[in-house]
């Protein structure tokens, strides 16, 4: 899976150059309205997170809030795992609280034995949401360690006939794979960065042009599942498993796609990526059912709009990958991109998606959906929505030059 050696010094280059990617980064005026509302927010996130300190139980992740209204809260093994440690080390970036740095550590501590993990899909989630933020902010050679490790874990998953990673391991499929892999691919070009090993930027990239090629209808929405045959590397089925239907839009989905191919487009610099992650920003922005403050219905094609539930969530994920995206295109489309991403900010920062301090289970935003056709995290905090959510904040500040 080697490529030539001045075909490799290429993709270097490149990968060097967008991850430090300063130049690329227009810096815009915040208002003082939106500074006031970032700011409040993130001090918000601060507080609410030390009444979840206080409240978790030693060895547990939390997770969502439970049909009883209690906290729900998970082991390592759980796919949302990264994502409480990864958003305390954002506050820490921000608040440099010491007791925000003390809990980043003390939970990071439950992920180390995931970096051998080979029976998920979701070590990028996982280990490069926390361990990487912690990499990034307070860097040590065990965290470098830990996600290579990762790193290679995830590969293992990748199939040649396939060209993919699979998905599950579960159920009644040849070889699912489902949107939120893309998510998952930073790590792998990471780890070429840092080793300058090609198998691992080779894999993310086979990944992600096999996504392109089936998992996108003709209006740019996308399928949550794709099924290969192991053996032809062909389709043999396209399915929903959190969806309203197969032939739906599920919200969080079209949102996952977003997100990754501005990521893909950020480490690779491969245009058909950016044209990829415009075209699904075109279909969200431009869908009749999106609603007037941007936050999405669970699914776009919900039997019951406008009375369907909102994803907060998806809402978080979408503000992250526009701000991103707005500082790699340019012009009335770049601005349209940041502006959607306010609203988005100011609307999940208002009362009706952000929760009062020391409720919600101490969890930042309300209503997000997790599988409703499964009757399992309806309209309840998840910890990714949290994550995204704060992600934005500080993507926001920092393309704001704060």
């Amino acid at each position: 899976m080697k490529i030539g050696k001045w075909s490799w010094c290429i993709v270097i280059c490149c990968l060097t150059m967008t991850y430090n990617g300063k130049a690329q980064t227009k810096t815009r005026n915040m208002s003082p309205a939106m500074k006031q509302t970032v700011e409040s927010a993130l001090s918000f996130s601060v507080r609410q997170y030390k009444h979840m300190m206080a409240a978790l139980p030693d060895g547990r992740l939390p997770r969502t809030t439970a049909k009883d209204g209690t906290l729900m809260t998970a082991e390592s093994r759980w796919w949302t795992s990264g994502f409480y440690p990864g958003t305390l080390w954002y506050l820490y970036e921000y608040s440099k609280d010491p007791q925000i740095l003390a809990e980043a550590n003390k939970r990071l501590q439950l992920l180390e034995k995931e970096q051998h993990n080979r029976q998920t899909h979701d070590l990028g989630f996982m280990m490069f949401n926390s361990y990487g933020n912690a990499l990034r902010i307070a860097p040590q050679a065990a965290y470098r360690d830990i996600l290579l490790n990762s790193a290679r874990s995830l590969a293992s998953r990748f199939n040649n006939n396939v060209n993919c990673i699979r998905s599950w391991d579960h159920g009644n499929w040849q070889f699912p794979v489902i949107i939120d892999n893309m998510m998952n691919l930073e790590l792998l070009t990471w780890a070429t960065r840092e080793t300058g090993d090609s198998t691992y930027y080779n894999i993310a990239v086979k990944h992600a042009n096999t996504t392109l090629l089936h998992h996108f209808r003709k209006d740019f929405s996308t399928w949550h599942v794709i099924d290969y045959d192991t053996l032809t590397g062909k389709p043999v089925a396209k399915k929903t498993f959190q969806g309203a239907a197969d032939s739906s839009a599920w919200a969080r989905g079209q949102t996952w796609a977003l997100y990754g191919y501005t990521m893909m487009y950020r480490e690779t610099r491969n245009p058909r990526y950016l044209q990829q992650a415009v075209a699904v920003a075109s279909f969200l922005l431009h869908h009749p059912a999106l609603p007037k403050d941007k936050i999405p219905y669970w699914d776009f094609d919900a039997a019951d709009i406008p009375h369907a539930y909102r994803d907060a969530s998806a809402a978080a994920v979408m503000a992250s990958a526009l701000l991103e995206l707005s500082t790699l295109v340019k012009g009335k489309q770049s601005d349209t991109y940041w502006k959607t991403a306010e609203q988005i900010i100011a609307g999940l920062s208002s009362g009706t998606y952000r929760a009062k301090e020391g409720g919600n289970n101490n969890f930042i935003l309300m209503k997000s959906v997790g599988s409703l056709p499964h009757g399992v995290e309806i309209n309840v905090p998840l910890s990714y929505a949290d994550y995204y959510y704060v992600e934005a904040l500080m993507r926001y500040r920092k393309y704001s030059g704060s």
